[in-house]
């Protein structure tokens, strides 16, 4: 296999998979769920509680570094609903996914 042919059969595999992997973590009765192929990188999460969500790390969401309500409001607040959350004994998922999406202007 050539280089380029590997490159072509990668990018097919991560351009069907990207889009609906799902990665989840655990905090307790919570389990956050993240959608990479949704997010659109906003940094909304980052921004709101900079000790749970890290990019930079691995793994990037340490949900034991804040309370279970705290994240609950701060996973709503996903504008690409790319974050979400469930609670064991609930079928429910919570998240903001919407067909809209609030683009907020901000100054350079």
């Amino acid at each position: 296999m050539t280089f380029l042919s590997y490159l072509v059969k990668r990018y097919l595999y991560l351009s069907t998979n990207f889009n609906t992997m799902k990665k989840e973590y655990q905090k307790g009765e919570m389990t956050i769920v993240w959608e990479p192929g949704k997010c659109i990188h906003s940094g909304i999460c980052a921004k709101g509680l900079p000790a749970v969500f890290k990019p930079s790390e691995k793994p990037w969401i340490q949900a034991d570094n804040s309370e279970t309500e705290t994240l609950k409001k701060q996973i709503v607040a996903c504008p690409s609903g790319a974050l979400s959350y469930y609670l064991k004994n609930q079928d429910e998922q919570h998240s903001n996914d919407q067909d809209t999406f609030k683009v907020q202007v901000i100054p350079n």
